[in-house]
């Protein structure tokens, strides 16, 4: 092949490139996302309080008598379980939460799933944390129908029905988002808060208004506790290595 035919087949292939008829180009893969690891020696944590000051309002009896099967769940008189304040003024069922000082920082997806029971006529738990993306197991333990009912804000609204003796539901929530109220459409006084964070760091308050964080990379953080009758408060923290700190969060 003469000089001038090998130019211009040389020139006719980086034409042919140039306008994307060449090969096409080898697929670049992505790798691994990076996952914050916190090296155990290391962790730190914060434990803490929540406290209702002055006098607890009084929880409202729920009229079940449109519903046998409940109202025989309730020897006494059912009552809403929206204020739950215990000997000292403790405060049980608020979410705490690290709201700030984690940016930047992509987690590890998380182990297990959450379990929420429609159980009493009620939700139980009445306020639960997840992970973005954590499945949630939806079992109902009581002898008649109930529907569950979440409506968020940040997340895909869903609404099931849920017979006696029905297989249990899996779902999950895709996005950050504090806080989703939840609902039973068949019966109007059931109630119940799930609050997602797309991090580990979050806990709900016990009986005895108390609450532990662990396993903190060292740092400062700000946590908020929300509570769904008496707002948020919040609280700053700085944690050294395998330090502690102690947040108390006062409702009134």
């Amino acid at each position: 092949m003469s000089n001038v035919l090998k130019s211009t087949a040389a020139a006719g292939a980086l034409l042919l490139a140039a306008c994307g008829g060449g090969p096409p180009a080898p697929e670049v893969k992505k790798g691994a996302p990076a996952f914050t690891a916190v090296d155990p020696a290391a962790a730190a944590k914060v434990t803490g309080k929540a406290v209702f000051t002055g006098k607890a309002p009084a929880n409202k009896p729920i009229n079940m008598s449109e519903e046998p099967e409940c109202r025989k769940l309730h020897p006494g008189a059912a009552r809403e379980n929206d204020v739950v304040v215990g000997s000292g003024g403790t405060l049980a069922n608020v979410f705490v939460y690290v709201k700030t000082g984690l940016e930047g920082r992509t987690f590890a997806p998380p182990a297990g799933t959450v379990k929420i029971d429609q159980r009493g006529c009620t939700f139980q738990p009445r306020v639960l944390g997840i992970r973005s993306g954590q499945a949630m197991t939806v079992v109902n333990s009581d002898p008649v129908s109930h529907n569950i009912h979440p409506m968020p804000k940040n997340n895909r609204e869903w609404n099931q029905g849920q017979a006696p003796g029905a297989p249990n539901l899996e779902r999950d929530f895709a996005r950050p988002e504090i806080m989703i109220p939840v609902k039973c459409n068949v019966h109007n006084w059931m109630r119940a808060w799930i609050g997602v964070v797309d991090h580990p760091y979050f806990a709900v308050t016990a009986a005895d208004g108390s609450f532990e964080i662990g396993g903190l990379p060292p740092g400062s953080y700000t946590l908020e506790a929300w509570h769904e009758k008496f707002g948020v408060q919040t609280a700053s923290v700085t944690l050294a290595a395998s330090g502690a700190a102690k947040a108390e969060f006062k409702f009134q």
